[in-house]
């Protein structure tokens, strides 16, 4: 069982550790980079759903590590590349009509 002098040595290294940079830096804390935040539509949260029940609902219907691997491969992987294949195609169209350069 720890000691008192173990429970108050962690303590004093996590004070240490969360305000010394605060000190040394005279109370403020640098900026660092801001993350983008990510905006994502109905759709699409609704395809990343789909892409992950689609193998999974396959996998328990089909159950792949007993017997028809091949089946599973081809109702719960295929459909889901192929879906985000077709996406990425789609959205290299769009990108490409609304090109800022006025290529064509």
């Amino acid at each position: 069982m720890a000691g008192i002098q173990e429970i108050l040595t962690l303590l004093l290294i996590i004070i240490g550790i969360i305000f010394i940079p605060r000190i040394m830096s005279g109370g403020r804390v640098k900026d660092t980079k801001k993350r983008k935040k990510i905006h994502l539509s109905g759709r699409m949260r609704l395809s990343i759903i789909l892409s992950i029940i689609t193998p999974l609902v396959a996998a328990l219907i089909l159950k792949p590590w007993a017997h028809n691997f091949v089946g599973f491969i081809l109702a719960g992987i295929i459909p889901v590349a192929a879906g985000w294949a077709a996406y990425w195609i789609i959205s290299g169209f769009k990108n490409h009509n609304n090109d800022p350069r006025g290529r064509k």
